[in-house]
């Protein structure tokens, strides 16, 4: 890994994004974040921000200002990763969305055709870009079937960044991530049943259960996310590429894994299922072994625990 580098990470007041700043400081790397601070938390920058690093509250659907700070700050590496990524949102007001998936990501990647910008890598979503799983764990060319506009948005997010490398020779790479968690973790979309677990722990209360928690998702760790970034900067290989452990949990697993944590029993609160959630997904990710070295070091176990912890 480079010891000095000039990384530009939008959406890094973010859960992710603000763990991978954490990351390229601690290597050596000038880093500046881009975020507007609508759903990124400026304590998740306390630290960084401290430490060198630079933030810009830019929105990504403004070309011009986005333009202006690539070209100012003349990033050797995008860490793109601003986006409105709460599902229920992307429902509700679709052109939103796309908007800032699609139309923020295009921006991205004019600014950083226009000023010499190396690489672009491109935070992307596995289950939400796949649907309901035909295959268990998908690969990357499984069939494409969101069941939300916010995996729409992502994917065709995608496709831009293989059209700017074909047409422009922009080297970018699009990683499908699983469902994330972590510390920092903001309880939007699905994904966030381990942080609101994990709150419901330390609260005293019971863990609300849609459904039959029988429901499967591919959880990875936020720490094996930032190490899947910095390899994915450093490679030259491009197209999409699954992020995630390959294994099936259950809303019930979790609980389980938690219970012993708790101090007053944590036992599932049934309620209905909700109306067109993915019942299966799991991620194939030997593509990302065999052509990024990247492989998911931190277990379920050993990843709540971490979780837990961090909120005490």
């Amino acid at each position: 890994m480079p010891g000095f580098m000039k990384t530009l990470v939008t959406g890094g007041a973010g859960f992710i994004g603000s763990n991978l700043v954490d990351a390229l400081l601690q290597r050596g790397d000038a880093v500046t974040i881009l975020d507007n601070i609508s759903t990124g938390r400026r304590e998740n920058l306390e630290g960084a921000l401290a430490n060198g690093a630079e933030l810009a509250e830019v929105d990504l659907r403004d070309a011009e200002a986005v333009s202006a700070l690539v070209e100012r700050t003349a990033p050797e590496v995008i860490f793109h990763l601003g986006a409105q990524v709460d599902v229920r949102k992307s429902v509700a007001d679709t052109a939103f969305d796309a908007a800032v998936n699609v139309g923020g990501t295009v921006n991205v990647l004019n600014a950083a055709k226009d000023h010499g910008v190396r690489r672009v890598v491109f935070a992307s979503t596995g289950g939400a870009i796949y649907g309901e799983a035909q295959t268990i764990p998908a690969p990357e060319d499984h069939p494409v079937a969101p069941e939300a506009p916010y995996g729409l948005s992502k994917f065709c997010a995608e496709n831009y960044c293989a059209l700017y490398t074909r047409l422009h020779g922009l080297s970018t790479v699009a990683l499908r991530f699983g469902n994330v968690y972590g510390p920092r973790q903001d309880p939007l979309g699905e994904a966030g049943v381990i942080a609101i677990f994990c709150g419901r722990v330390i609260e005293g209360g019971q863990p609300v259960v849609f459904g039959d928690g029988l429901q499967t998702r591919d959880y990875v760790h936020v720490d094996d996310i930032v190490s899947a970034n910095l390899l994915a900067a450093e490679s030259d290989a491009g197209g999409a590429f699954n992020i995630g452990r390959g294994e099936e949990v259950t809303v019930i697993d979790i609980v389980d894994v938690l219970a012993p944590h708790a101090q007053n029993g944590f036992e599932p609160d049934f309620q209905p299922e909700r109306k067109g959630e993915v019942r299966h997904i799991a991620l194939d990710a030997s593509r990302a072994q065999q052509q990024l070295g990247w492989k998911s070091d931190i277990g379920l176990v050993e990843g709540l625990q971490q979780t837990l912890s961090s909120l005490r």
